[in-house]
Order: C-alpha cells, then sequence, then structure tokens
C-alpha cells in the first residue's frame, strides 16, 4: 500500500480546480468572461427602475446569483480534481506514464463532423511491469465481468478498464448517457471493461440501472464490494487507500472548501489563499481549470 509522502502533491492536484472555482463572478447576460463586479451591478441594476423599486440591486441578491452559479462551479471544478487526483494515483501505483493511462476514440458527431472522446483514464494490463500488481488488476477484471453477467469467452479476453470519473452523477442528461454508453461500446471493441467511477455515492438510480443494462460498471463512493465501490476498488485493484487519503486530509480540505465557500456566498470576499504548502504545490501544475472530456 502507499504511504502518505505523496499526499500534499494530490491535495494540490484536487484543490486547484476549486480555488480558480473562487474566483466566479456572475455574467447577468452581459458577453464579458470577466463576470459582472458587484459595482457594475449596482449600477445595471440600479438603472433598471423595476429591480431598483423592489430592492433587487441590493449586495443579497449580488451574493445570491454568485452563490447560485458558483455551486454549479464547485462540483464541476470537484469533479475535474477528482479526475486529474484519480489518474495520478493511477500512473503512480503502476509506474506508468502519461500516455499509457490515456485513452481516447473518434466518432461522427450528428452534424457529420468528427468528435474526440477522451475518457479519464486507462489500466492497460500490458503495460503493468509488476506481475503481483498484473494479477490483482486480473482478479478484479474477472470478478467485475461475472459481476456484469459476461459471457466467459469475453472476461478471458478483457486486457484493461477504461475509467470515466465522475465527483458525483445526479444529472440525467440524454446527451452525457448516450456519451457514456457509446464509450461502453468502444472500451469493449477493444477489449477494455468500461467503467463509470463516481467518488461520492450521489447518482441517479435510474442512470446507474441503464448503464448496468448496458454492461457498463458503476463504481459509487463506499460500498461493501469492489465491484461496486470506488475506495474498494482502489484499496484492491489500484493498491491504494483512497478513504484513508480523504480520512487524513479531511481537516485541510474541510477548512479549504470553507474559504471558498465563504468566498461564493459573500458579495464582497477577495480570492481564495490556499495554505503554503499547497500553494507550493499549485505553482508546478499546469491549469486545468474548465477543462472537458469531450471535445
Amino acid at each position: 500500500m502507499s504511504t502518505p509522502t505523496n499526499d500534499t502533491l494530490y491535495l494540490g492536484l484536487l484543490l486547484q480546480p476549486l480555488y480558480e472555482c473562487a474566483k466566479y463572478k456572475p455574467a447577468f447576460g452581459k458577453q464579458s468572461t470577466e463576470g459582472v463586479s458587484l459595482t457594475e451591478f449596482h449600477k445595471l441594476y440600479g438603472s433598471d427602475l423595476l429591480y431598483h423599486w423592489l430592492g433587487l440591486d441590493s449586495d443579497l441578491m449580488y451574493a445570491a446569483h454568485k452563490a447560485a452559479g458558483g455551486m454549479t462551479s464547485i462540483y464541476r471544478q470537484l469533479g475535474i480534481g477528482c479526475e486529474r487526483l484519480l489518474r495520478k494515483i493511477i500512473k503512480d501505483q503502476f509506474n506508468l506514464e502519461e500516455e499509457q493511462v490515456a485513452w481516447s476514440y473518434e466518432y461522427e458527431k450528428e452534424d457529420g463532423k468528427t468528435g474526440r472522446h477522451t475518457l479519464d483514464a486507462r489500466i492497460d494490463l500490458n503495460l503493468i511491469s509488476n506481475d503481483e500488481k498484473k494479477l490483482r488488476v486480473r482478479d478484479w477484471l474477472v470478478r467485475s465481468g461475472l459481476s456484469l453477467r459476461l459471457h466467459q469467452d469475453r472476461i478471458s479476453t478483457l486486457k484493461g478498464v477504461v475509467l470515466e470519473v465522475r465527483q458525483g452523477y445526479k444529472s440525467a442528461d440524454s446527451k452525457r448517457q448516450n456519451a457514456d454508453l457509446r464509450f461502453g461500446m468502444r472500451a469493449y471493441n477493444e477489449g477494455y471493461l468500461p467503467v463509470v467511477c463516481v467518488v461520492s455515492t450521489q447518482a441517479s438510480q435510474t442512470v446507474c440501472k441503464r448503464y448496468q443494462a448496458a454492461q457498463l460498471l458503476v463504481l459509487l463512493g463506499i460500498q461493501d464490494s469492489d465491484v461496486k465501490s470506488t475506495f474498494s476498488f482502489f484499496e484492491n485493484a489500484v493498491g491504494y487507500n483512497l478513504a484513508n487519503f480523504f480520512q487524513r486530509n479531511s481537516s485541510v480540505l474541510r477548512s479549504e472548501f470553507t474559504k471558498v465557500l465563504e468566498v461564493l456566498l459573500s458579495p464582497t470576499a477577495k480570492a481564495v489563499t490556499p495554505r503554503k504548502e499547497i500553494t507550493e504545490i499549485i505553482r508546478e501544475l499546469p491549469l486545468e481549470y474548465g477543462e472537458e472530456s469531450e471535445d
């Protein structure tokens, strides 16, 4: 099992997108990518007689808009942080390079153009040099295949796993579901087990059942089995105790998330200042705020 030596780096990967999220300002229909400041908001709403008469040109109204958009941004950026964290853990545990954990495919869009869907991580048995670790993943693939009721011949040909990582998945967005089902078919065609890896337990049961019916493995937070649980999968197949990472760093994470929430809930709060040790790590990281998994 891994030791906590990489904790600060992992915290930086997880938290960097959240700090960027704290800079969010509502747009109020304006085209500016910078968003509307509190002063600009007072001018905008104060010049609208109805809103002025109703008192909607107040700091509280600005804070409400900022919080509403900021909450959406928090979940999105937490998702990006989770993607980066889990991909890095997989790289470290199996001693892989970035291109070795990458997996993508091209597909035809509805408008006839070619799109590329890039998944969050891949574990390929052929790229694992350590025999013990390779056997651990192979055993997990067999258990997962049986849980999905795959035919034995298909299970025997699985050469690895491709993961789409989410922090949670409450949305029932049809476009996202279709993209996931498409990636599942492509993964199987190339000999990989497709996995939707949700770090929390916040997921639509309707969507999960649809995915499982299509033989996509869905992992959710802390469950009772490594073919159902993201945390058990990381402990038993990847060889890293993800739950312990979050537990031993909970005070730091809670403190940093509270900073971000306080900024988003205040009309006048400034940008978040990260902890010193995390700031030093973040300076070395590429900015990936707002990245997408699908082009």
